[in-house]
């Protein structure tokens, strides 16, 4: 019994004067870890930030072809509405161009939005995906 009391003893003494050196590490020695960290720390910045930048590359080619799609829907509806009545006509005209300026107006929102951080990026997407999803909803009302 003497016998396990003075090794675990021993082991406890050992385990101290481990933890007594490693914490009695020199100035430079925690400047060192620190720039380390530091380093490390900036590469994981640069590698998010090079994430988020792709991710919104992306997305702006995703929506810019949606947009676009709804550029030819336009002129397509436009060409149809040449044969209609003169009133009918008159009524189509008119909601063609609004939804021409909602596509023009999603088009340059789009070019203009500059990053301002994650958060603020979801949120436009999905603003921006709401938008875009309700001119092309639009043209499914068109008779």
């Amino acid at each position: 019994m003497k016998m396990k009391k003075s090794i675990l003893t021993q082991a406890g003494a050992a385990i101290i004067m481990v933890s007594i050196i490693l914490s009695c590490n020199s100035p430079a020695d925690k400047v060192t870890a620190a720039q380390a960290n530091v380093t490390k720390a900036n590469q994981n910045l640069d590698k998010a930030n090079k994430q988020y930048e792709e991710e919104m590359s992306a997305y702006k080619i995703q929506t810019a072809q949606k947009i676009a799609a709804n550029e030819k829907s336009i002129a397509d509806f436009k060409a149809r509405v040449k044969d209609e009545k003169k009133e009918a006509r008159a009524d189509y005209e008119k909601r063609i161009t609004s939804l021409e300026k909602k596509n023009s107006d999603l088009k340059k929102k789009l070019e203009d939005y500059k990053a301002n951080g994650k958060a603020e990026w979801e949120k436009f997407k999905i603003e921006f995906n709401n938008e875009v999803d309700e001119i092309g909803n639009s043209f499914k009302n068109f008779r």
